[in-house]
């Protein structure tokens, strides 16, 4: 996790520094020369945890400004200077909070202070699952039904067309009906149930120069109805080096969230498979195909769920990389 500690005395400072030296992350004295409000304005949007080392409602006044959903918010942990107790105090699961401040606790010998009821009472959360797994949750709204099931002491069904190792947790019962209360796919219906897509397709991307970041962004999401996908789907964007500083590529790519990932010429040459060749490709490039080439490759050799797919200066094609989920949480 990119984390970022706020301390407000030396002696916060000095056990903040004992956990970055651990856990990562940036230690800041907060005062008057780094105040508070500008610090957490700055780390809120780019950090993956924020851990206060001070009292409880100087964190809350602190982020309550910038809280907009349990699917952003990072993991907000307040531990207190002397290092006695650990408190999750916001995204708890889909956010790592939790694991976070047990993390924090088990290093200082503190109590971590969990307050979420399927935590207390063992029982399996589906949102810290999701997450464990690297799903991500298409209607967040919807936890609280499946969480409000399980501590009325009721079993919800599960769908998963992927094997999933280890012993099923307790109230979970596996189906293969649509008629579910959880759904792991990447082709989510219009059902109730709660949607958990695996990040596992990866778009492979070519496209002539100074192709805007609209007409990728138009082709992509031609290529995704096409397969009936969601696009939270989507792990990455590859393409072949000579891309890397494309302005339209590396604009969509900030816009959806996702990281690219650029390959030389030889490299592409090695995927495995049978690719859709181009003559022109080649001349420009130094391989015969761009879009499949790198989709296969960022996926660790998946297959190819979508070959390529040409639009308006566009090539795409998406790779289906692998799935192993299994109980542990």
């Amino acid at each position: 996790m990119n984390l970022a500690f706020a301390a407000f005395t030396q002696r916060g400072q000095t056990l903040a520094q004992r956990l970055a030296d651990v856990l990562g992350g940036t230690v800041t004295r907060c005062g008057k020369d780094h105040p508070l409000d500008t610090w957490t304005q700055a780390h809120f949007a780019r950090c993956d945890g924020l851990i206060f080392v001070g009292a409880t409602g100087i964190a809350v006044r602190a982020v309550a400004p910038y809280l907009e959903s349990k699917t952003t918010d990072p993991a907000v942990v307040v531990v207190d200077e002397g290092g006695t107790f650990v408190i999750p105090l916001l995204s708890g699961h889909l956010g790592g909070a939790n694991h976070l401040a047990r993390q924090a606790a088990e290093l200082l010998g503190a109590t971590p202070v969990i307050t979420t009821a399927t935590d207390l009472r063992g029982l399996f959360a589906v949102d810290t699952w999701a997450k464990a797994q690297g799903c991500r949750v298409l209607e967040p709204e919807r936890i609280k039904t499946v969480s409000g099931k399980l501590l009325a002491g009721e079993s919800i069904t599960l769908r998963c067309p992927w094997p999933v190792a280890g012993e099923i947790p307790q109230g979970v019962i596996l189906t293969d009906s649509e008629d579910c209360d959880v759904d792991v796919t990447l082709f989510p219906g219009p059902t109730g149930a709660l949607h958990l897509i695996p990040r596992i397709l990866v778009l492979g991307v070519g496209c002539r120069r100074g192709t805007s970041e609209g007409a990728i962004a138009e082709t992509v999401t031609q290529v995704l109805e096409g397969l009936g996908c969601a696009p939270q789907a989507l792990a990455r964007v590859c393409s072949i080096d000579l891309k890397a500083e494309e302005a339209g590529l590396v604009a969509f790519c900030r816009t959806w969230g996702l990281p690219l990932v650029t390959y030389s010429a030889q490299a592409l040459e090695q995927a495995p498979g049978t690719f859709t060749p181009s003559d022109f490709v080649r001349q420009v490039t130094g391989t015969d195909n761009v879009c499949e080439r790198s989709a296969v490759l960022g996926s660790g050799g998946g297959v190819l769920c979508q070959k390529k797919y040409t639009g308006d200066g566009v090539t795409a094609a998406v790779a289906q990389g692998s799935f192993q989920p299994e109980w542990r949480w």
